[in-house]
């Protein structure tokens, strides 16, 4: 039966939060990659807008519909701002997470090298005890082959 360290328990507990980091950053991945479509979308919308509008001035068009379209081209550029704020931002949440994720991960790394060296520490003691224990027996061996009598 193995038992618990408390630096197994450390490094369990460094595990779950490394892992739950991991989680958040691929949540704030997902937002972000939703945030740049519906960025992308919106930028195809104005574009495809834009073009309509040149060809309506291509073909004409009375100045009512041109104040109503460069209001409406007006409004698309503003909400392509707040959407690029938008994707600045999640970006840096994402960088955020990233950054908290690699600082678990480099205490879990940490915990699990001073593990390593800990039980390589183990071996070696068993080994030099191992190695007394037989030095006695042979000792113990030879004193006794020493005191008995010649001849025997």
């Amino acid at each position: 039966m193995s038992r618990t360290t408390p630096l197994d328990t450390l490094i369990d507990l460094t595990r779950d939060a490394r892992d739950q980091a991991g989680q958040r950053l691929a949540g704030e991945r997902g937002k972000e990659q939703q945030v740049a479509a519906q960025l992308e979308s919106l930028t195809a919308y104005r574009r495809e807008y834009a073009d309509s509008l040149a060809d309506s001035m291509s073909r004409g068009i009375d100045p009512a519909t041109l104040h109503n379209t460069q209001r409406f081209l007006a409004s698309l550029d503003e909400a392509l701002g707040r959407a690029r704020q938008a994707l600045d931002g999640q970006r840096q949440r994402v960088s955020q997470s990233q950054q908290q994720w690699q600082g678990e991960q480099q205490r879990l790394n940490a915990y699990d090298t001073l593990a390593s060296r800990r039980a390589a520490e183990g071996v070696v003691k068993a080994a030099r005890q191992e190695q007394r224990t037989t030095d006695d027996m042979v000792n113990s061996r030879l004193q006794r082959a020493s005191a008995l009598p010649e001849g025997l």
